[in-house]
């Protein structure tokens, strides 16, 4: 009886330790949560702390998008954030925000303060294929979605406060080639680093703009039988960042590609001395560093000796079948046409002795042939006789 009445003493006070507990750590949700766009990229969300909670500094506000997995922890009763409208789901989503312990671990059945953010303007979808060439200078260039519709592009650099309350640069040297519209921009910032905003009548899109990077240099050395390729890195971003792709073929044989580990420079080929190699390289960034990429190089070819020369091989193999068929041909034409190339001849001997036997005869016969006079149309006279006194009369 006594170990039961100990036993539930236990237990009650278990319980109650247990709930105790578990309301102190449900603080209740921040108030007057207010939010403002400091430029198009930048939102300052602000709330009051509710009364009755203990020192600022054993509380923290945990704070999520409804919908997103990532979670921020905020010591303070404000926090600036930068967006980017093409991460975002639609033109507006649901900011919910805890009041939680300063080790930041919330309650799973906690009441979060909710507030709902809309964009400065309507997202849209305003241009396509958006890249910057990275060279001297940061060269953008990219297809108009609607060419009806004008279109404005600004720029800063991303999640600087300071930046944006100098406010966005404008695009000082626009240009057109062909169906690509373009601009270059001036920035001290790093490449990886500029966000880009385009507006029309239609609405906005902010965004980081795909860099394209010229291809890499391509080193080529022979090296115990193997040919090591080495590439020299791009001028932008860590090293660490970028693989090489690198396609080649030799002896006119199939492409074969090969691809780098993240950060490292060279690659070895195994070398076929009487081949030529032809190499095109490119070079890319991993998934975890900025998105920067080049086009393939201009084929680079490598030969330590010229391969055997098969014209001779050809030449011996062509020509033997062309004079045989050449020869057929003609034999064929020859035996089809004999009568007209070659036509019988009569032996002279025949001719004299035929000659001889005939002699006169057949003379005067080829003489007789030789001319028959044609004869001559005579008109018929009617001869009169007068008498010596009568009058002469003239035939008509």
């Amino acid at each position: 009886m006594t170990f039961s009445r100990k036993f539930f003493a236990f237990v009650t006070y278990t319980t109650t330790m247990m709930v105790v507990y578990c309301k102190a750590d449900r603080y209740p949700p921040p108030t007057g949560l207010t939010y403002v766009w400091l430029d198009k990229f930048t939102l300052n969300v602000s709330w009051k702390k509710p009364s009755g909670l203990p020192d600022d500094r054993e509380i923290a506000f945990l704070m999520k998008i409804r919908g997103d997995k990532s979670e921020r922890c905020v010591r303070g009763s404000n926090v600036t954030q930068s967006f980017l409208t093409k991460d975002m789901p639609s033109d507006r989503w649901t900011y919910e925000i805890w009041t939680v312990s300063k080790s930041c671990n919330r309650s799973t059945e906690g009441t979060p303060a909710t507030l709902i953010i809309n964009t400065p303007r309507p997202r849209a979808e305003v241009v396509k294929d958006f890249k910057c060439f990275i060279s001297n200078e940061m060269n953008c260039s990219w297809i108009p979605a609607n060419r009806s519709l004008n279109l404005m592009l600004s720029y800063r650099t991303c999640g600087s406060l300071e930046e944006s309350l100098k406010g966005l640069k404008k695009c000082v040297r626009p240009y057109s080639s062909g169906e690509r519209h373009g601009c270059v921009l001036h920035s001290d910032s790093p490449a990886d680093s500029i966000c880009i905003l385009v507006e029309s009548e239609a609405g906005m899109s902010t965004f980081k703009p795909a860099l394209v990077v010229p291809p890499p240099q391509l080193s080529i050395s022979e090296h115990s039988g193997q040919l090591e390729l080495s590439f020299t890195p791009p001028l932008i971003g860590n090293s660490q960042c970028w693989m090489y792709n690198v396609c080649y073929n030799q002896c006119n044989q199939s492409m074969k590609c090969l691809t780098t580990s993240s950060g490292q420079t060279t690659l070895k080929v195994s070398y076929n001395k009487g081949c030529i190699y032809e190499f095109r390289s490119k070079v890319m960034t991993t998934e975890y560093c900025i998105n920067a990429s080049s086009s393939f190089s201009e084929a680079q070819l490598y030969a330590q000796n010229k391969p055997p020369d098969g014209t001779l091989t050809v030449v011996a193999i062509v020509i033997p079948i062309i004079l045989s068929v050449c020869i057929i041909l003609s034999c064929y034409c020859f035996r089809r046409h004999s009568s007209i190339i070659c036509p019988i001849i009569p032996d002279p001997s025949t001719i004299f002795k035929e000659m001889m036997m005939n002699g006169n005869k057949e003379l005067k016969t080829t003489t007789g042939s030789l001319y028959t006079p044609v004869p001559e149309l005579i008109e018929p006279c009617k001869i009169t006789l007068v008498a010596e006194n009568g009058v002469l009369e003239q035939n008509s």
